[in-house]
């Protein structure tokens, strides 16, 4: 392969592979700028999923609930343009990051998000939520690249396993406590979820004070000789458009396009799956007897409703980011023995199996299974993903290619925030398909619009008319319909997306062969 001395297509082999250190050499090589970016990593995180988790249930709960009332159809296409300005932003402006400064961009990102959760809390209309998720997006498409660029120069090749796993374990401590601290506000009042977010994103302006942008001499250099006419200015949108023809990254992030495509069900659809169909109130009884539990600390950290009796949608879901917060760094040294291709598809196939069990059974201790396969499946993929582009990028553009891992989510979960609320509504909506039973079974006439039955109340109205027991009505809806085949065109999804990295993984050997003989 030529070498480009602009584009540094090659210079220090990039694409060969490298021997990892061990788990405890790696974590003694990181600097205390790595810390801070994990721990203004996690706070984002918190305040993030603690509007994210609940989103769905916010969205689709009726408004006699406190809720918004829409259907999941609806709240579909909010999701959908939420991705999409989210994902979109970082691809072709993620160089901004190198060029005007990791810290400025930060700083940014942390306003917009700020003014994301005020105006959620001071409009709290399905239009208010949007403008306000608008923000957010706008926000966390700044903030990535510039963290993810940080990270990148704080680590080196030989800790960088180690070093994305324990950062993604740091943040998922936010994503695990975010959603509890959410769920604890929204049994008092919705607006106080988006107020205690709000105040718990201003933490960010206080460690950016600690932060130490790492490789700032060199971009100031750069910047000294762009303006001196030694070196060419980068044009950002060019320098990208570049370095998106090469085959091992335009096909690499082609690939996840699909991966993202079913990956981000479990937080946009699973919430409201269980909220429908899962009876949490088994597992409280098998831990803590027929009356639950009164302690308030295990209704806290296991998400747990007000009298004790069930787990709320939000508890389940957040098991994911509970076990990565304990365990990533043992997986992330599990990953470091093997190729990265190799530890993207086995994780992959965990994420698979898992998504198959949730459209198998609605049991829940099924269901924490299945999370739990998930999570591992997760803890193998989310850090290796970034992992990856972050060690075969050129040095100066860390933070324009950490930028293009963006592209795939842009593309997959955009197409996911639609289609996957929108099949959820036609597969398995629980409101949906008690109006179809309605008048179906018991009253042909009776009117199921919107109007009559406010969206979220037909199942009970259903249960008034038949004069059965909600768990019977539940039972009777579940086996008369395909609720779970929802599930299995994402598993099917994921398959594909399995058998893409495999073989991806296959032709990269190759070409690291070609290269490390020039013949590329």
């Amino acid at each position: 392969m030529s070498e480009d001395p602009n584009n540094q297509e090659d210079p220090d082999n990039r694409l060969a592979d490298v021997k990892q250190l061990g788990i405890y050499a790696s974590l003694a090589s990181l600097s205390y700028v790595f810390w801070v970016l994990g721990g203004m990593e996690m706070i984002e995180r918190l305040a993030y999923y603690g509007v994210r988790s609940v989103a769905t249930i916010y969205a689709t709960r009726p408004a006699s609930e406190g809720g918004l009332g829409v259907t999941m159809a609806k709240f579909g296409t909010l999701l959908l343009l939420w991705n999409l300005m989210q994902t979109f932003v970082p691809i072709f402006l993620g160089g901004l990051a190198d060029k005007y400064g990791y810290k400025q961009t930060m700083f940014l990102a942390t306003l917009l998000k700020l003014l994301g959760y005020i105006v959620m809390a001071l409009i709290p209309t399905y239009w208010g939520f949007f403008a306000g998720a608008m923000l957010l997006a706008n926000g966390t498409a700044i903030f990535k690249p510039g963290i993810q660029g940080s990270l990148i120069g704080c680590t080196n090749r030989k800790n960088s396993a180690v070093a994305w796993g324990t950062f993604y374990q740091i943040v998922n401590l936010g994503a695990w406590i975010g959603p509890l601290i959410a769920l604890h506000m929204r049994q008092d009042n919705w607006a106080l979820v988006f107020y205690t977010n709000a105040a718990i994103i201003c933490i960010n302006f206080v460690l950016l004070f600690t932060y130490k942008e790492p490789g700032i001499e060199q971009r100031l250099e750069r910047q000294a000789k762009e303006k001196l006419g030694e070196i060419p200015k980068m044009n950002l949108i060019k320098e990208a458009i570049q370095d998106l023809k090469k085959p091992y990254l335009s096909l690499y992030l082609l690939i996840f396009c699909v991966f993202w495509f079913m990956f981000p069900m479990l937080w946009d659809v699973l919430p409201k799956y269980i909220d429908d169909w899962v009876d949490t109130t088994v597992i409280v009884k098998s831990l803590f007897g027929p009356e639950g539990t009164a302690n308030k600390v295990v209704h806290f950290l296991m998400g747990m409703n007000e009298n004790g009796l069930e787990i709320e949608p939000e508890g389940i879901v957040n098991l994911n980011s509970f076990m990565i917060m304990l365990t990533c760094f043992i997986f992330a040294g599990l990953s470091a023995r093997f190729r990265a291709t190799t530890t993207l598809f086995y994780g992959t196939l965990l994420v698979v199996v898992a998504l198959a069990g949730f459209g198998f059974y609605t049991s829940a201790w099924v269901i924490v299974a299945c999370m739990v396969v998930f999570s591992i499946g997760e803890m193998l993929t989310g850090p290796k993903y970034g992992e990856f582009i972050g060690n075969i990028a050129p040095p100066e553009k860390k933070a324009m290619w950490m930028g293009f891992t963006q592209a795939p989510v842009l593309i997959g979960w955009t197409l996911e925030g639609k289609i996957g609320p929108s099949l959820y509504e036609h597969f398995s909506s629980k409101d949906r398909l008690s109006r179809e039973m309605i008048t179906g079974q018991f009253d042909s006439a009776m009117d199921v619009s919107e109007k009559a039955i406010p969206i979220g109340e037909a199942f009970q109205k259903l249960v008034e008319i038949s004069g059965k027991t909600p768990a019977e009505m539940q039972s009777a809806l579940y086996d008369a319909n395909h609720v779970g085949m929802v599930w299995f065109v994402f598993a099917i999804v994921g398959m594909c997306s399995a058998i893409m990295i495999y073989t991806y993984g296959i032709w990269f050997k190759k070409y690291q062969a070609r290269i490390a003989a020039g013949r590329e």
